[in-house]
């Protein structure tokens, strides 16, 4: 259920394309930006890209890394060399979002043949695409614009989060006053000096289109709150619950546990890419060192490395790149843990839910947002996670008792 002033993404945004093209009195032509068009970001970009076809709109979905288009409708306008480079001056010299000149263009150039009515930005980070740029064609262009925000990157001079670390220099408008503590955090740089030219240019460049042109969309009223502190004050914003595929995303017969050798243990399951101390990796090895052989953890999404490196109780697999697959663990698992320290609207926790899996995840950012069955639980850290957990498996244990003797 969505709260007051909520809406599915993808349902308002079909209608709200709808509207204005039924007011130009032809189909609207709506374009959508993102670094990829697959994972969590691609995949809103796609599914919205789809939904817009069906519907009669003009849909038209670009990105700079990732797979070839299928059709005419969608244009992959980068290269995996100009990827690298890009990744290259960006640990050089700290300017995320300002490499890839020969790549944007080649996207303005596919806009101008489009020539769109609305462009619907994503993650504009990722080493793909250069925004001053392309927010001068923007700035230039008749054209509405749709922001969604799926983290903070937009607002700060170097990262995507700051709350793990208490920072808060992504208020201060002027040059920044420390040293950033996350330069060794995506996007990666050895520049000490970056920060507060980031900050003031993009400052500068997304407050270049009038304020009656942008709307910027984000999926939590945490990441609202944020927004409305920030220099991006003046636009306006709109709360969208993120959604998932329900055709996919759902309870699904499953042979998991069997290939696994799992049994009858409690399952509990983690999904992330990549696995890092923010994403909570280290509580899942804090968690198995504290509960006995009747319950087994399975983490989707490591490396080789950390699988070879993983404890006696957890299983390791590599990320699973089939949305199918992935429903089939979920379904397998007897609760989901997401230990995040800081996200924006995890989709993993929707997944989840979706596939009939109770979900325990920290409550930070916007996490806590997601959960929507009242048996789930968003708790204050590791101590209620695993009674939260503890106290599930015991319930599960219950009613099978109960189901035996029945």
């Amino acid at each position: 259920m969505t709260e007051p002033g909520d809406t599915l993404t993808t349902d308002a945004l079909v209608d709200e394309a709808l509207a204005l093209g039924e007011g130009l009195g032809r189909p609207l032509r709506y374009a959508q930006v993102n670094s990829v068009p697959n994972g969590s970001t691609g995949g809103i970009m796609t599914r919205l890209h789809r939904e817009l076809l069906e519907r009669g709109v003009e849909s038209f979905a670009c990105w700079g890394r990732g797979r070839d288009a299928e059709d005419d409708h969608g244009f992959n306008f980068g290269s995996k060399p100009e990827f690298y480079l890009d990744v290259l001056q960006t640990r050089l010299d700290g300017r995320a979002g300002f490499h890839s000149k020969a790549a944007t263009c080649r996207l303005l150039a596919r806009l101008d043949e489009i020539d769109p009515d609305v462009v619907h930005l994503h993650n504009l980070h990722g080493y793909y695409v250069n925004v001053e740029m392309l927010f001068g064609w923007l700035a230039e262009h008749r054209c509405q614009v749709r922001w969604t925000l799926h983290d903070c990157w937009a607002f700060t001079g170097h990262c995507a989060y700051f709350t793990y670390v208490k920072c808060a220099q992504w208020k201060s408008h002027c040059a920044y006053e420390e040293p950033c503590r996350q330069l060794s955090t995506y996007p990666k740089t050895l520049s000490k000096r970056s920060c507060a030219r980031n900050f003031e240019d993009k400052r500068h460049i997304f407050n270049s289109i009038p304020a009656d042109r942008m709307t910027l969309i984000v999926p939590s009223h945490w990441l609202e709150g944020l927004v409305r502190q920030s220099f991006l004050s003046n636009y306006p914003v709109e709360v969208r619950h993120n959604v998932v595929d329900r055709s996919v995303f759902k309870p699904t017969p499953s042979d998991f546990r069997e290939r696994c050798g799992i049994g009858d243990r409690f399952m509990i399951l983690g999904v992330a890419s990549p696995w890092t101390e923010r994403k909570g990796l280290g509580d899942f090895l804090r968690l198995s060192n504290e509960l006995d052989e009747n319950y087994v953890i399975v983490i989707v999404g490591l490396t080789k490395k950390q699988i070879r490196s993983l404890p006696r109780g957890i299983i390791g697999l590599e990320r699973v790149s089939s949305p199918q697959e992935l429903a089939v663990i979920y379904s397998a698992a007897d609760m989901f843990f997401n230990p995040t320290k800081e996200d924006n609207y995890p989709t993993v926790n929707l997944e989840a839910e979706a596939c009939g899996t109770l979900v325990v995840t920290y409550d930070v950012g916007g996490s806590a947002e997601t959960t929507k069955d009242p048996l789930s639980l968003s708790v204050a850290g590791f101590g209620e996670a695993r009674e939260g957990i503890v106290t599930m498996a015991l319930l599960r244990s219950v009613a099978s008792s109960e189901s035996v003797t029945a």
